[in-house]
């Protein structure tokens, strides 16, 4: 009886610690299957934009950065109209970038830019942004030039031509880095005046708006190069004189037009603050002075909006 009695309660504790033991395996295992569905069911991080404007009207330019730009981020491009802007990851802020103008002449009104995400596993991801153009207003102002600059002579008209498909060549290249270097600056010491958009009358008759702006300078006064990049274009022009382009990457360029010497060639790279032309008179001017324009992905923008930039690794001023 002593046997069977020690037996039967031997049984019975190794019944109860199976017992035991699959409870623990199936609450373990529930445990695991629902941490498991809830990893599943986690989302990728959202797509956030920073914008950083001095404001959104025409003439504009917006920097867009990716928030928390991550490694699992494969290829990113905005579409903004009908242009597109790949973003690029910049090493020095270890974020992706991409500039969009908004040209002189858009019109004011509600826009919409649209950006996608390719990450590493081949997901697609979608933003949409709204940007409220407000409207603003440009000044008129008439001129007197030379007549040639407002009639061409039969002989300048190929020239002209030649010079206009060179131009809107260059300005339709796209550099797939970021060239610059921190912050803009003014290439010239000198009178900024506030002459950006001025829809301009030359002799009476109506011409194209102000694309850039004017600093007034001594003649022969140093040009500096506003930001680094590459230079594109070192001619001169029919309208533009004596001009240098820079490429900064991007779809950001900058115009610098008029100059007595020019004192760079195309291919060169150009650091911020290299003196790249002296101030002079050519072209279609009234006096000696510097012309400085930008273009961004073909829009053209004020230069005052690109010194207003932020390039610091934590901007403050973004959206």
């Amino acid at each position: 009886m002593t046997y069977k009695s020690d037996r039967r309660i031997i049984e019975m504790k190794w019944t109860k610690k199976i017992f035991m033991a699959m409870i623990l395996c199936f609450l373990f295992g529930s445990h695991t299957a629902l941490l498991s569905q809830e990893k599943n069911r986690e989302e990728p991080p959202q797509i956030v934009f920073d914008l950083n404007s001095h404001s959104f009207q025409p003439g504009d330019v917006i920097k867009v950065t990716l928030r928390d730009s991550s490694e699992y981020v494969k290829f990113v491009q905005l579409r903004f109209q009908d242009r597109k802007f790949p973003m690029v990851k910049i090493k020095d802020l270890h974020k992706f970038i991409a500039f969009v103008g908004l040209d002189l002449d858009l019109k004011p009104g509600n826009y919409f830019l649209y950006g996608t995400l390719l990450n590493e596993d081949g997901e697609q991801q979608s933003k949409k942004e709204q940007i409220i153009v407000l409207p603003k207003e440009f000044p008129i102002k008439k001129l007197w030039v030379n007549e040639k600059y407002v009639t061409p002579p039969e002989d300048s008209l190929e020239r002209i031509k030649r010079e206009s498909e060179l131009l809107s060549a260059i300005y339709g290249m796209y550099t797939p880095m970021w060239l610059g270097e921190g912050k803009f600056i003014i290439p010239s010491e000198g009178e900024m005046a506030p002459n950006f958009g001025e829809r301009r009358i030359f002799n009476n008759q109506p011409r194209s708006p102000h694309s850039g702006i004017d600093i007034s300078s001594p003649f022969g006064a140093d040009v500096k190069a506003s930001n680094s990049g590459s230079v594109v274009v070192a001619n001169d022009l029919y309208y533009a004189g004596k001009t240098v382009i820079i490429d900064h990457g991007l779809g950001v360029f900058s115009l610098y037009c008029h100059f007595s010497k020019i004192k760079v060639q195309i291919g060169d790279q150009v650091s911020k603050g290299d003196v790249i032309g002296e101030i002079g008179a050519t072209g279609r001017v009234t006096g000696p002075h510097l012309h400085w324009a930008f273009k961004v992905s073909g829009s053209r923008v004020n230069p005052l909006s690109l010194l207003q930039l932020d390039f610091s690794k934590d901007s403050s001023n973004e959206r």
